[in-house]
């Protein structure tokens, strides 16, 4: 496998700010369970192993239940999932994979009725970084479970 650029070394100060959007993110107003269960999804969505894997470990550390975990990537149809989770949820979904139309008014009507609008605003800044994280780890191969120590997600005990 050919060797890819390390973004950390080649644009340090890029990724120092972009470390900061993440914490001002985590200090808005979507709550960690929700944060968790959203940056999953969108790296199932994105297909980004590092990410995956990176966050299902945060989450069990955050005390998120396994089975929710196995879960996720049908919450439609399980029933472990809140309608204010379920909510979020789906803006990700329309977020991560924007369709040509956008997003419809139907669903932005139906995540109203979970979100306020500052929750909303947030949640779509969450889902921003989501994915531009997903296309920097994919893009450089980034290696699962390679910052496990760095990030202290070796207390997961998800080998």
């Amino acid at each position: 496998m050919t060797q890819r650029v390390d973004y950390a070394k080649q644009s340090p100060e890029l990724l120092k700010k972009f470390v900061e959007f993440l914490n001002a993110i985590k200090e808005g107003a979507i709550e960690e369970p929700i944060r968790d269960l959203v940056v999953i999804r969108a790296s199932q969505i994105n297909r980004c192993a590092f990410c995956l894997d990176m966050h299902v470990k945060q989450a069990r550390l955050h005390g998120e239940r396994e089975l929710r975990l196995y879960h996720l990537a049908a919450w439609r149809e399980s029933t472990l999932f809140a309608p204010r989770e379920r909510a979020a949820l789906a803006w990700t979904e329309a977020l991560t994979q924007l369709s040509d139309q956008g997003v419809p008014d139907e669903l932005y009507e139906r995540v109203r009725t979970q979100l306020s609008e500052k929750e909303i605003s947030d949640l779509t800044f969450l889902v921003m970084s989501t994915n531009a994280w997903s296309r920097l780890n994919i893009g450089f191969k980034s290696v699962p479970g390679s910052a496990d120590k760095l990030f202290g997600l070796d207390k997961a005990a998800l080998a």
